[in-house]
């Protein structure tokens, strides 16, 4: 599966957020690929704010294309945990995590990106800020031993391709308040030697 087929599924799956007014963005490695280096993905993760209000129009407008469960919907939405959206024709899967209702999901959706993915005019999908994936990018691999190349690798992408554009003052300060400056550092010495 090229990089290409996620993010048309991945559009899709916007097309009816943004028609119910659900507030997303892109996350994980769809969203580092297209900020930074594009790599195959195995599924596509999405942060949204849905509500109970929404269940029922989410459910219905997806049930002919999706495996969607309207139950786990529900479910996630009480202990705004996730479900997840498989597209019936490729088996392509889509995780869904319900936003938190904290300072950092709010601001974090508050910065998600407009990012156009084709060059037909309203083909575009919310991701994740680049800064905000690459503290995200961080965290995985700090919470999985230090050791996945495939979430540093993702990092150093996104940091080479962005780089003139990133809010520095915005990446160090979060870093540092997640515990997450030396990884940083180590990251940004990494790339500026390359």
């Amino acid at each position: 599966m090229t990089l290409a087929e996620p993010v048309q599924i991945t559009r899709r799956i916007a097309v009816v957020f943004e028609k119910l007014k659900i507030p997303y963005y892109v996350v994980g490695s769809l969203a580092s690929s297209l900020h930074g280096i594009p790599r195959a993905t195995a599924d596509v993760d999405l942060i949204a704010d849905i509500k109970e209000q929404h269940v029922q129009s989410l459910f219905h407008s997806l049930q002919n294309d999706f495996y969607v469960d309207e139950d786990r919907i529900r479910m996630a939405i009480l202990d705004r945990s996730s479900f997840n959206v498989i597209h019936l024709s490729t088996m392509f899967k889509i995780d869904v995590f319900l936003s938190k209702n904290d300072d950092l999901s709010r601001e974090e959706m508050s910065r998600r990106e407009k990012y156009q993915v084709t060059e037909e005019k309203g083909q575009d999908l919310y991701l994740a800020s680049a800064e905000d994936i690459i503290l995200s990018k961080l965290q995985w691999y700090k919470s999985g031993g230090c050791v996945s190349e495939r979430q540093w690798n993702d990092v150093k992408g996104v940091l080479r391709i962005v780089d003139k554009r990133l809010d520095f003052t915005y990446l160090q300060d979060r870093a540092k308040k997640r515990g997450l400056k030396d990884l940083l550092d180590e990251v940004l010495a990494q790339v500026a030697d390359s």
